[in-house]
């Protein structure tokens, strides 16, 4: 077992789970005649290929072959005599497999029989589920999931069973396309709360039924309230026939981008149920674990002989800074680097900005994953070509620690003193899903690397004599579905030097105002971002592909309304302006996207 147990390992990042054990032995030519569970005695081999090829793929848990190890499941392979040899004989694989690196999870299904009048008794049924789990205690795993369970009732007698065998586990429930199980049981009925003798589970969650879609409509509302971290493993979606055999046609991209949005919701784990297999984990591992970087312990590289200089007042750094130190209104329209070298049109995109009295260009680094020219020599062209303050965008998916620091110590020589350091989204959400992301760390700790160089101290506990002097800003999202996580991110990244804030567009005004309401104990100056939309399609874009961005029914009723494309771009615009108005005595200014390029959009956003 690893050294740190999996409930603190789910506080720090987001954990991977291994996919479809049944899929992957019917794929390997082991079809439903045969006892699945008892291929670990008879042929350790198969089930400990999967294991290896799921640990390739980046899983954290590994998960035993004996969903259906109990007497009576085995019971039509006459087999019911064997249940814990052959759960000990899976966790044995698993095991041996995951070594001290990664968690084994004991799979245990259930029972496949009524419990009550007419059925088994509930001592009957502890005593079904007693017998695996002692079997797989045996053999090394590390705590227990009950997977695909449609009664409540069902899965209280298995906790039970896993508290007398001293086990602790997961509780997941199979939900159907209605949002109900099997037996007709809602999300909120089955999780709700559990009697106080039973043991509390690491975790709670949903496994099987539906795919990646229907799963985060039905967990949408549910999640962010869930009384425990949450565990997410869909199928591969809905399978189809195809010349006589059910195929799963979900591909492992499809699946990681919506391991992405239960990740947004706020899961704590996610993994593959029924389809899938080690290709859809392995991307989807490589895109949940490249969005939560290592909070790099700066304390352990401080030399005690380097002694760290007080860093430069806030309204010396820039106009900028001096601006948001004296509460002035400040506005920021964000420019983004064409994806050829041709900085002509770019640079006259600044220039009408300058001349309209805007205060800074924005310079997204890489936005959605895409390759552009470099924001660094975007940001320096426009400071030194047009005269108006830049601010550069810097993100943690690209570089490495070492990459991070020399392009804080050359954009600083370059004369940009305006950062907005943010995570950056993974590649699989861009058109190069074949690249590879650093993500060493994340804007917390990247904006701690960058606090230090202001306090004349590198990342190994060096000297930088003289220190740099930036303005540090960082984002926020103040529609995160997991609004404790969001703030409590923020409050972090005030902590690590962050000096401003800007948001992800606003569309609803009381969402923003609740937020700043519960971060206004951070002090720092916050820029309400702006989206003019232009047309309903662009509005739904935004609502359902872009994470960090909800437009609500009623504005996209009124874009809906817009005839033309010009009624379209003067909605948005109108809407924009509503919303700048109400949010600025809220505020410290306003970021104004130019949506497609369109500068002129967003000056007649910014314009009084």
């Amino acid at each position: 077992m690893p050294s740190k147990p999996l409930a603190e390992l789910i506080r720090e990042r987001v954990v991977v789970f291994d996919g479809a054990m049944g899929t992957e032995l019917y794929g390997r030519h082991h079809f439903v005649n045969v006892c699945y569970d008892e291929l670990s005695v008879s042929r350790p081999d198969v089930v400990k290929q999967i294991h290896r090829e799921n640990k390739a793929a980046g899983a954290d848990v590994l998960t035993t072959n004996s969903f259906g190890a109990n007497r009576y499941k085995l019971a039509g392979h006459l087999l019911a005599d064997r249940v814990v040899e052959i759960a000990s004989a899976a966790a044995e694989i698993a095991r041996e497999v995951a070594g001290d690196e990664l968690y084994v999870a004991g799979s245990v299904g259930p029972l496949g029989q009524p419990i009550g009048p007419g059925g088994i008794s509930a001592n009957e049924a502890i005593e079904a589920f007693a017998q695996p789990i002692r079997g797989l205690k045996e053999g090394g795993a590390d705590f227990i999931i009950f997977e695909t369970f449609s009664r409540r009732d069902e899965m209280l007698l298995a906790v039970r069973a896993a508290q007398r065998e001293g086990m602790d586990y997961i509780a997941c429930l199979a939900l159907g396309v209605h949002g109900l199980s099997r037996h007709g049981e809602t999300i909120e009925e089955f999780f709700a709360p559990f009697p106080d003798y039973l043991p509390a589970p690491l975790m709670i969650g949903v496994n099987c039924g539906v795919g990646p879609s229907e799963m985060l409509d039905l967990l949408t509302g549910f999640v962010p309230c869930a009384p425990f971290p949450f565990l997410v493993e869909p199928n591969a979606g809905a399978p189809r026939l195809v010349s006589d055999r059910m195929i799963y046609l979900t591909t492992p991209e499809y699946l990681s981008t919506y391991a992405m949005h239960f990740v947004q919701l706020g899961a704590r784990a996610v993994g593959g149920c029924c389809g899938t297999g080690p290709d859809h984990i392995r991307v989807l591992a490589q895109g949940v674990k490249q969005i939560h970087g290592v909070h790099l312990d700066l304390d352990e590289c401080t030399r005690p002989e380097v002694a760290p200089v007080e860093p430069m007042p806030l309204a010396q750094k820039s106009r900028f800074a001096a601006k948001l130190a004296r509460g002035e209104w400040v506005t920021s329209v964000e420019i983004v680097p064409p994806l050829g070298w041709d900085l002509t049109a770019t640079l006259d995109k600044a220039a009408a900005c300058h001349e309209a009295g805007v205060d800074n260009i924005n310079i997204p680094d890489g936005p959605r994953a895409s390759s552009r020219i470099s924001p660094l020599i975007t940001a320096m062209e426009i400071q030194n070509r047009v005269g108006i303050e830049a601010v550069l965008h810097l993100t943690c998916r690209d570089r490495n620690i070492i990459g991070m620091q020399s392009d804080l110590l050359g954009a600083f020589a370059a004369g940009i003193r305006n950062l907005l350091i943010i995570t950056g989204d993974p590649p699989k959400l861009g058109d190069y899903p074949f690249a590879t992301a650093v993500f060493d760390l994340d804007s917390i700790g990247f904006t701690r690397v960058a606090a230090r160089l202001n306090r004349g101290i590198d990342v190994g506990g060096w000297p930088v004599r003289p220190p740099t002097a930036f303005l540090l800003g960082v984002g926020a999202d103040p529609t995160h579905l997991d609004q404790e996580r969001e703030i409590d991110r923020l409050a972090q990244k005030a902590a690590a030097g962050a000096e401003y804030v800007i948001t992800q567009p606003v569309f609803d005004v009381e969402v923003l105002l609740r937020f700043l309401e519960r971060v206004k104990h951070l002090k720092l100056p916050i820029l309400a971002g702006l989206w003019p939309l232009v047309s309903l399609r662009n509005a739904e874009f935004l609502n359902s592909e872009v994470p960090g961005v909800t437009v609500p029914d009623a504005l996209l009723a009124r874009m809906a309304k817009a005839a033309t494309k010009e009624a379209g771009r003067a909605e948005g615009i109108a809407i924009a302006r509503e919303i700048r108005d109400a949010v600025r005595p809220h505020v410290a200014g306003i970021q104004v996207a130019a949506p497609f390029g369109n500068i002129q959009t967003a000056l007649a956003v910014i314009a009084e």
